[in-house]
């Protein structure tokens, strides 16, 4: 969690904490949406053959209409509908992308949102070919359609890469500088700018190295107290090994705290029968 503004990136939930997760881009949306739209049409056009193989029109007009609906209603509306309910906000399409539906708050969706979207669905992508979605989602910071507008919804991108391990320790010059150091005031944005370019630096050109080191410790330097002036990657490694200790600290500190409460927590009280 962070302290990001509202109108971030970022899911803002019920008790206005913003969560930092990744909207789905536009570009892996698209791709998601056109896979989708290709087994709804293999649906449609699977109903309609089975339907005219087993020869239920038999030359009426009327009823060749009415089963065209039912079939355009159940491909593109209560099947899509029914599978992002049942999978809470995942489809064929999702899935491969590694995408999920989920409300504003970032909570689940109910059946309400998934017919809102799949309803809108058969405007904004089927009658338009997908072109309005297109614009609609390009003009959004989150590549929202119309029917996540309507219904409330953001697709989160789940499938994120994995944050970039970081075993680089305290450089024994500044050891002593280490135990007076507060970076807690760092912001986890930037922490984690600093871990990856600690992971990568060992790959990069000595120029760039010596030159994104002293640009991070230069946006680090306003959040670190005291500060001391040892090299920017000198100093930048010392900072991410206190956070990684600190916060290691911490958890480990809230652990024996449960630990410590476990046993009053599942005793019964004085005098209570065992039974």
């Amino acid at each position: 969690m962070t302290d990001a503004a509202p109108d971030d990136l970022g899911i803002v939930t019920g008790e206005a904490v913003t969560l930092d997760v990744r909207s789905t881009s536009w570009a892996l949306r698209a791709l998601g949406a056109i896979l989708d739209g290709l087994c709804e049409l293999a649906l449609f056009l699977g109903l309609m053959f089975a339907v005219l193989g087993l020869g239920f029109v038999s030359g009426d007009a009327a009823l060749s209409r009415a089963l065209l609906i039912i079939d355009l209603v159940l491909s593109f509306v209560i099947v899509p509908t029914v599978l992002e309910t049942a999978t809470h906000g995942r489809s064929v399409g999702k899935f491969a992308i590694g995408a999920r539906i989920v409300r504003d708050d970032g909570g689940g969706i109910a059946l309400r949102h998934a017919f809102i979207r799949a309803l809108s669905g058969v405007v904004e992508l089927l009658f338009t070919v997908g072109g309005l979605a297109a614009i609609v989602g390009l003009l959004n910071r989150r590549s929202k359609r119309i029917g996540d507008l309507i219904a409330g919804t953001v697709s989160q991108q789940e499938r994120v890469p994995r944050p970039p391990s970081n075993a680089v320790g305290v450089p024994e010059s500044l050891t002593e500088w280490a135990e007076v150091a507060d970076v807690a005031r760092l912001p986890d944005r930037l922490a984690r700018r600093i871990a990856a370019f600690l992971a990568q630096a060992p790959k990069m050109a000595p120029a760039s190295r010596e030159r994104l080191a002293a640009s991070l410790a230069a946006e680090a330097a306003p959040y670190i107290a005291p500060m001391t002036d040892a090299s920017p990657e000198f100093l930048l490694a010392a900072v991410a090994a206190i956070r990684r200790e600190r916060e290691l600290t911490a958890l480990r500190l809230e652990q024996q705290r449960f630990d410590d409460l476990a046993s009053t927590l599942t005793a019964t009280p004085n005098g209570f029968p065992d039974r």
